[in-house]
């Protein structure tokens, strides 16, 4: 895709991503200590929300825009997002999702912050979610 460029949103630009995620009607958002990083051509393609966690980070909000699904941009962005990271980086997804995020480097996982374990064990009583780390 030409013009394509990958990039962790400015603070002062981080209402675009929420415009993002309401436009496409998803829950996602992101939280005031993210750094947000978005695929733009013009307008916002995708993002996703990484939190600083103990000596890591907690991957949220992964979302690409449906008419733009299928091209890439998800592994790019996160791949780009993590480029320069140091420690671990984890996530919860529905296990559908297992296969795309191990594709990418991620791999189950129980050794959780106790911050995450707690959330994980939280959500889990109303949704059937994975962790996976990278």
């Amino acid at each position: 895709m030409p013009d394509l460029h990958y990039r962790a949103l400015p603070a002062h630009l981080r209402p675009l991503a929420d415009k993002f995620y309401r436009t496409h009607r998803s829950a996602m958002r992101p939280r005031h200590d993210d750094t947000v990083w978005v695929a733009q051509q013009g307008d916002i393609l995708a993002a996703l929300c990484l939190a600083p966690m103990d000596d890591g980070r907690w991957l949220t909000g992964l979302f690409v825009a449906p008419a733009f699904r299928g091209q890439g941009l998800a592994g790019q962005l996160l791949s780009t997002a993590l480029a320069d990271a140091d420690g671990p980086t984890w996530l919860f997804c529905h296990p559908d999702l297992a296969s795309f995020y191990q594709r990418l480097g991620f791999a189950p996982t129980s050794q959780l912050p106790a911050l995450l374990a707690q959330r994980l064990s939280r959500y889990q009583c109303n949704k059937n979610l994975i962790a996976l780390s990278a």
